[in-house]
């Protein structure tokens, strides 16, 4: 009897290995990936053409040429010289993909371009990869309390006797030494409610998107962190050189290392700093990398990579049979900011109360940067869209011809 138990047992245990196995969602394999016809995945395969047209119809208007883009915006702002690399970009281009596989695709998704703030994204993952590995133990943890005093390097790997000539360096610094600073969280940082006093790379914080009132830019009174939600680069560049002192080691490693390959990138990304931003730590130069283009630099990546980016946070941080990134860490980056209820961490923008994307599910969230560049994800539809050098203002009418194409519109 025992004997004939076991012979049944076994088949329904292998039936429901063989069932779960069936049912994992699809992931792209390292240098590959599957097409659907969108039939195949419920999609009507017009409309979601018409979605194509209208995004290649409505292309950036800002020119190809980034760093004259940059000095026709950014480069007009006090201390507003670019300091990072740019390059030419390409053409409107974007992908979208249902249940994992591609169903369309246009433009040049090989090719590797500027992703501006999307870069965000990548810095608020390492930081969550730290967290997952407990070398931060709470994200309400004063930022100061893991910081060691900063050296400077310069160009050839010495420590930089002309930073003390430079505006707002030293040299040696701390970046929470003042009594405001130091009353600074990861969470502050991570979503941008730090009000953080100071200057990194020559770049003070005040001179970031600046009042037109130009007499409160050294006076301005501090607000006490957590109070109040300011989009500031300088600021991010401060939660990307912590990150570097918790990790000590290059913050691109890090994520090639952790995230990247394990979910098959390709090896033609890159991630930059500036050309003064390196440091000397345990020994070694280093450069701190930047979290956007605003001064050049950033994240330098094709759209398949940047859609498999978004497949994983899609999918909270699973790729596949792998926890890459936890869902606590993503739990929390897609929860609103009290003051800013639109915005998780960096840079999670979500759609509550359906303010961003109105013809959305209010579930929605996107990873945006400067371009447009859009790595939207839908777990109401399982589905990741990726439009770059898109106008801002169409993506909303965008989105809506996407998600016609399943047949019925967004869930509220």
């Amino acid at each position: 009897m025992r004997r004939v138990l076991h012979l049944i047992v076994l088949p329904l245990t292998l039936a429901a290995a063989e069932g779960a196995a069936a049912q994992q969602p699809y992931v792209p394999p390292a240098g590959s990936w599957e097409r659907r016809d969108p039939a195949q995945v419920g999609m009507d395969g017009a409309r979601l053409q018409e979605a194509v047209r209208f995004a290649q119809e409505h292309e950036s208007s800002a020119p190809r040429d980034l760093e004259l883009a940059h000095y026709m915006s950014f480069g007009r702002e006090p201390f507003g010289e670019a300091v990072g690399p740019f390059k030419e970009r390409g053409p409107q281009t974007g992908l979208i993909i249902r249940h994992g596989y591609i169903v369309a695709e246009w433009g040049e998704p090989a090719r590797v371009d500027m992703t501006f703030s999307v870069t965000k994204s990548f810095v608020s993952t390492v930081v969550g990869l730290a967290y997952d590995r407990g070398l931060i133990r709470d994200v309400n943890d004063t930022v100061s309390s893991y910081m060691a005093p900063i050296l400077a390097a310069d160009d050839v790997g010495h420590a930089a006797e002309s930073a003390r000539n430079r505006f707002g360096s030293t040299g040696t610094f701390e970046l929470f030494a003042t009594p405001h600073n130091r009353r600074i969280t990861w969470d502050h940082l991570l979503r941008q409610t730090s009000d953080w006093e100071g200057t990194l790379w020559e770049k003070p914080e005040w001179a970031d998107r600046p009042s037109r009132e130009t007499s409160t830019w050294l006076t301005r009174e501090r607000l006490a962190p957590g109070t109040a939600y300011e989009y500031n680069d300088t600021r991010v560049n401060v939660l990307a050189l912590a990150a570097l002192n918790v990790w000590r080691r290059p913050l691109p490693e890090v994520l090639r290392e952790y995230v990247m390959d394990p979910i098959g990138a390709s090896p033609t990304w890159r991630w930059y700093g500036y050309e003064n931003s390196w440091v000397v730590m345990d020994g070694q130069r280093i450069q701190s990398v930047s979290g956007g283009g605003h001064w050049g630099g950033g994240m330098f990546i094709s759209a398949y990579d940047q859609a498999r980016f978004g497949l994983l946070t899609l999918r909270d941080g699973r790729w596949g049979d792998r926890q890459i990134l936890s869902q606590e860490w993503l739990r929390m980056a897609r929860t609103p900011t009290p003051v800013q209820p639109t915005y998780g961490f960096m840079n999670f923008f979500l759609n509550t109360g359906r303010q961003l994307y109105p013809s959305a599910p209010e579930q929605a969230f996107a990873h945006l940067g400067n371009g447009t560049n859009l790595i939207y994800c839908d777990p109401v539809n399982d589905l990741v869209v990726v439009a770059r050098w898109i106008d801002n203002s169409q993506i909303d009418a965008f989105l809506s011809r996407v998600l016609a194409s399943i047949g019925t519109q967004a869930t509220r």
